[in-house]
């Protein structure tokens, strides 16, 4: 049976564990990858493609065929596939532009028998310049004009379907963004002439009338204030609609965290005030006002730990969050309560405030203490956030004082204030694979009592990432992380103030704080210079599971500049396990650059990758 092209083509409307189990996870690893070869091995084509067919064209259609691990067992399910395959074919070959096709599907001879599609693709069908139509009055000449760029379809190109049909979803968005919000596309016919070897798209758009936005239509159901919506819009009654405008109050609304789940959508037509406004109908499904959350863990390096937390949503009826939190640790125990008031003030701005008493131990010092803190943070655009705010803390710290090696104990009073800046242009939050991200901190500190002295604390970071195939299956990653410590030495500044390198989040294959210099007894010092990178290259092997190979670098400078030949090195390999959101991450990894004390490797486990 052989299928030839149509004369004509109509169209359609619109991351420290034990050895034993460091040899469980390389076992996880090898028989992941071990798994997806030998799938690879054992799976064959649906059917092979011959014939007149080029090669990009060629493997995209066998793409699409697809493979299978089920052998041919007769001729007749060979036919079958071959069938099958030819329609798969016939739908690319339309799709990319080639009308004037052969396809045949066929069966080898020999046994077993092989199902084969024979393709003749024949030549490119080019664009003519394609014709736009109003159905009804047509929207002002600005926004008609807009509509005609949008097509950007140019006479000569390919004629590929795929672009067809996006410049009439362009069409649409243009016009919507200009107020026109029940736009919508008619018929679509799309000639194809094998004479001059052309298609020739024409479209119909019925633009509708121009539509100024109201007020708010607030569903019922809500302990969330009215007035407090309200003060969310972004127009004034009157504005011409935006789409923006609807998706931003949504954003809003999303961003608060107390809600499940969020509707916002334009009011129907026949719903239009007296004076010819149309509502934004909002909806919002709130969440159980109050949630208790428990977790533990342990880490041979870090110790075991419990936490709790206690959280009241939209108790003041603006939605606020309210959190009593207690966490017992090893290193770190802690209990306060916080406060966060989204769009306090104006909208895009959330206030945050709580008070904590905390207890920390670590190889480097003990603390103990309580504070109170309070900061601002402004949401510019969709993932640029600017924060200021202030911290007072009460502690007394115990160090060990360098040459004497005697504990130093200090009563401090530390009064902090913040600025911090995060530019996040990077496909996903949690698992990104495009795009960079920048952040920059700067922490100008008084601390009096036993030491009076006044410094500035200072970190940037910057990361990228860079897919190396179009499928986004392999990805590299870098990482740079610089620290200064303005106006005070290793010895004034508070021990708990310092740098420190070393660990999951720094530089993996050393323990926490074990990148940096130590004074006699091996105690971590710490230093008024920080130096980290990294880089991964992290590989999907199946949908769920993916592999890591990276390599970190760090270094703490006592005095000085980092002095690189002090650079601690770390290198290992890691798994990933997709949950949909975001990626469990497991890394084993070795120090490279030999530390007296360290152990051989480090496992760490979390969720999310590594930066």
């Amino acid at each position: 049976m052989t299928a030839r092209g149509d004369p004509a083509t109509p169209g359609s409307g619109a991351r420290a564990k034990d050895c034993g189990l460091g040899r469980l996870l390389f076992a996880v690893a090898a028989s992941a990858a071990l798994f997806s070869n030998v799938v690879a091995t054992g799976a064959e084509p649906r059917a092979f493609v011959q014939g007149e067919v080029g090669g990009e064209l060629k493997q995209t259609i066998e793409k699409v065929i697809g493979v299978t691990d089920r052998a041919v067992e007769n001729r007749f399910e060979a036919r079958r596939r071959a069938r099958a395959a030819a329609e798969d074919a016939i739908a690319v070959l339309r799709s990319e532009g080639y009308y004037a096709y052969q396809v045949e599907p066929d069966v080898s001879d020999g046994d077993p028998p092989r199902p084969v599609v024979q393709i003749t693709a024949g030549p490119q069908f080019v664009l003519k310049v394609p014709i736009l139509t109003w159905d009804g009055v047509p929207p002002d000449a600005t926004a008609a004009a807009v509509a005609i760029d949008a097509i950007a379809l140019k006479a000569g190109s390919p004629g590929r379907a795929v672009e067809v049909i996006g410049a009439e979803g362009r069409v649409l968005a243009a016009i919507q963004k200009r107020g026109y919000a029940d736009a919508e596309a008619g018929a679509r016919d799309v000639v194809v002439n094998h004479t001059d070897k052309t298609v020739w798209p024409y479209y119909r758009i019925a633009s509708g009338s121009l539509v100024r936005l109201g007020g708010l239509d607030i569903q019922p159901g809500s302990r969330t204030s009215p007035t407090f919506l309200r003060n969310l819009a972004p127009w004034k009654a009157g504005d011409v609609y935006d789409p923006d405008d609807v998706a931003e109050l949504e954003r809003r609304l999303l961003d608060t965290g107390v809600y499940d789940a969020v509707t916002v959508a334009l009011g129907p037509r026949d719903a239009s005030s007296i004076d010819g406004l149309r509502a934004v109908v909002v909806g919002v499904s709130e969440r159980k006002p109050r949630s208790i959350e428990g977790g533990a863990s342990f880490s041979t390096n870090e110790g075991a730990g419990v936490n709790a937390r206690w959280t009241h949503y939209n108790r003041l009826e603006r939605a606020d969050t309210i959190a009593l939190f207690g966490q017992v640790s090893d290193r770190d125990t802690r209990t306060g309560v916080d406060l966060s008031l989204p769009h306090w003030r104006r909208a895009g701005q959330t206030f945050r405030t709580g008070v904590a008493a905390y207890r920390v131990e670590t190889d480097a010092f003990d603390e103990m203490g309580f504070g109170v803190h309070a900061d601002v943070t402004r949401r510019d655009g969709k993932t640029s956030y600017v924060t200021g705010g202030l911290s007072l803390d009460y502690s007394q710290t115990a160090e060990i004082t360098a040459g004497t090696l005697t504990n130093l104990g200090r009563d401090l009073v530390t009064l902090v204030a913040l600025g911090d800046l995060l530019l996040d242009r990077s496909n996903d939050p949690l698992d990104p694979s495009q795009g960079w991200r920048v952040s920059a901190r700067l922490e100008p500190t008084l601390i009096v009592g036993d030491t009076n002295l006044p410094y500035l604390r200072g970190v940037a970071q910057g990361s990228y990432y860079q897919s190396l195939d179009r499928q986004g299956q392999t990805v590299m990653a870098a990482r740079l992380r610089l620290g200064r410590i303005v106006n005070g030495t290793v010895d004034q500044i508070p021990a708990s103030q310092r740098f420190y390198a070393g660990g999951g989040g720094s530089v993996r294959g050393f323990s926490y704080q074990g990148v940096g210099p130590t004074l006699s007894d091996g105690t971590p010092r710490g230093g008024v210079f920080l130096l980290e990178s990294s880089v991964e290259v992290r590989r999907d092997l199946t949908p769920t599971w993916g592999v890591v190979v990276f390599a970190d670098a760090g270094a703490v400078g006592s005095s000085g500049p980092v002095d690189f030949q002090d650079l601690a090195v770390g290198a290992g390999i890691g798994v990933r396990y997709n949950l949909g959101f975001a990626p469990i991450r497991v890394d084993v990894a070795t120090p490279v650059t030999a530390r007296r004390g360290q152990p051989p490797f480090q496992i760490y486990v979390s969720i999310g990758q590594s930066f």
